[in-house]
């Protein structure tokens, strides 16, 4: 009988501890978005890998700016493409790590949009809160130490900008990249 007892209550504890294992990038996350649509800064920098996302973020907006100017064609003509590909990176980077704070993550949250570095306004915690409503959330994990929650506007349905938390420790996780997705592109 006690054996039956200590058997059942390891098998207990075991499904507790996956069960918390696997919602607790589901609780980071919903804490990200709640400090966000609140222009919490403090819980936000809890919650945000400042150094990586930044990086992240550097390469897919090098990315997205290669992409573009790969499509335009007066840029391939005039030779300044070229120019522009080496000058772009060096550009961003000191753009992104200036500009990706905590308010500025809270305005991707909220609006579902990647930061404009070329933008130096910062914005202000109250702009954004409103428009949280108009922004679909899919969540799901990428793999065991990614978690995603794609942000989609319902007024632009192509234009997804997915969160990525990525696990730091066994409960632990922190925002620390981001995936820019344009279907529309031009």
């Amino acid at each position: 009988m006690i054996k039956k007892l200590v058997i059942g209550g390891v098998a207990a504890a075991i499904v507790v501890g996956v069960v918390a294992w696997a919602a607790a990038p589901i609780l980071a996350a919903q804490a990200l978005v709640r400090a966000a649509k609140a222009g919490d800064a403090h819980r936000i920098e809890q919650l945000v890998d400042f150094p990586s996302l930044r990086e992240s973020l550097k390469d897919e907006l090098n990315a997205e700016l290669a992409a573009q100017m790969r499509r335009d064609p007066r840029m391939a003509e005039s030779g300044l493409g070229g120019l522009g590909m080496i000058l772009a990176p060096m550009l961003l980077s000191g753009a992104v790590d200036a500009a990706v704070t905590p308010q500025v993550v809270a305005q991707m949250v909220t609006t579902a949009e990647a930061p404009d570095p070329t933008v130096r306004d910062e914005p202000e915690p109250g702009d954004t809160a409103d428009k949280g409503d108009d922004i679909h959330q899919a969540w799901g994990y990428r793999d065991l130490n990614a978690f995603a929650v794609t942000l989609t506007d319902r007024d632009h349905p192509d234009q997804r900008l997915a969160l990525i938390m990525e696990r730091r420790g066994l409960f632990s996780w922190r925002l620390a990249a981001v995936d820019i997705q344009n279907d529309g592109r031009a």
